[in-house]
């Protein structure tokens, strides 16, 4: 087999899970992938940009570095609307990690999809300020406020589409690998090592601490401004934002994954980690790197087999 096929790279929109992406990314170069081209919404665009800017290592380096009370100190709570979070602490190490890269100049072609909201239209940013295409492109609605860039108010490339095959079709390359930060929530099969290590530092309560604690500062002001007269939800705010959130792009992604197929699907089960879960980073860049290296299994197998025009390939959790 040719060890040196070029690769179409479409990363997903999903919050933390999309430290998935970065050990996809690893899996790719391991097995000798030659990525030329990615397109990504929301985290998909921000792993894929510093990829393509040559700064993942050092972004790697500082998510598998952060604890739960890191996540909590970067994120700044809004009371002026349009987000709950203002984004300014974490936009700013950001920025200091990526610099001033334009999108043109990348070695590796890039797209960043964002949301011009005030038009209601999905946004390509294949040139100008990578840090600025990424800030808009990541931009949750009603988590983070609305980024103005060229005229626009941005928000999550998800929002339209979550999983940006389109924008790669402008060039050719030897297959389009996909992945979908939205896939079943169960893990069957997961290997016995694997199982353990999760059990052991992904417990219901600890996956739930950051959210747990965000929602209790969210709550508290909620609370504040509505008065305790209402009936409880059994969802805080924020987790009912989260699961509106994933469902809305679940549902859009199968949408826009039907018209655009690409050879090899990968689906990363919602059940690996929430919005704001990056302190489990590392365990879900193995993830992502498990499941990159089933999928180039099947379709290296495909290949061996001569049959490599009749089938896609989709790999999702019920394979490991």
């Amino acid at each position: 087999m040719n060890t040196q096929k070029t690769v179409s790279l479409v990363l997903g929109s999903g919050g933390a899970r999309g430290m998935a992406h970065i050990g996809i990314i690893r899996c790719l170069e391991d097995r000798h992938y030659s990525i030329t081209n990615i397109a990504g919404a929301s985290i998909g665009a921000l792993v894929g940009g510093f990829y393509a800017a040559g700064k993942l290592d050092q972004y790697e380096r500082w998510v598998c570095a952060l604890e739960r009370t890191d996540v909590l100190r970067l994120l700044d709570l809004s009371f002026n609307g349009g987000g709950l979070f203002k984004g300014y602490k974490i936009m700013e190490v950001l920025k200091r990690q990526v610099g001033d890269a334009q999108i043109e100049n990348l070695p590796i072609e890039f797209t960043a999809v964002a949301v011009d909201i005030e038009r209601q239209r999905e946004i390509w940013f294949t040139d100008g300020s990578l840090f600025e295409a990424i800030r808009g492109s990541i931009a949750i609605p009603s988590v983070f406020k609305p980024h103005p860039y060229r005229g626009m108010m941005l928000v999550d490339g998800g929002v339209l589409n979550p999983v940006p095959i389109a924008p790669t079709l402008r060039t050719q390359t030897d297959l389009t690998i996909a992945v979908n930060l939205n896939g079943r929530v169960d893990m069957p099969g997961r290997s016995e090592r694997a199982s353990h290590k999760k059990a052991a530092k992904i417990s219901e309560e600890a996956q739930n601490t950051v959210h747990r604690a965000i929602n209790r500062f969210i709550d508290r002001w909620w609370s504040e401004k509505a008065g305790s007269t209402e009936p409880q939800n059994q969802w805080s705010m924020l987790e009912l934002m989260n699961r509106s959130i994933d469902t809305m792009q679940n549902t859009i992604a199968h949408m826009k994954l039907a018209a655009h197929q690409p050879d090899i699907l990968i689906e990363i089960p919602r059940g690996v980690g929430g919005l704001f879960d990056y302190h489990l980073a590392s365990d879900m860049i193995e993830d992502g790197y498990q499941l990159c290296a089933t999928a180039l299994d099947r379709y290296e197998a495909k290949l061996g087999r001569g049959n490599d025009q009749d089938e896609d390939i989709k790999v999702d959790t019920d394979e490991l």
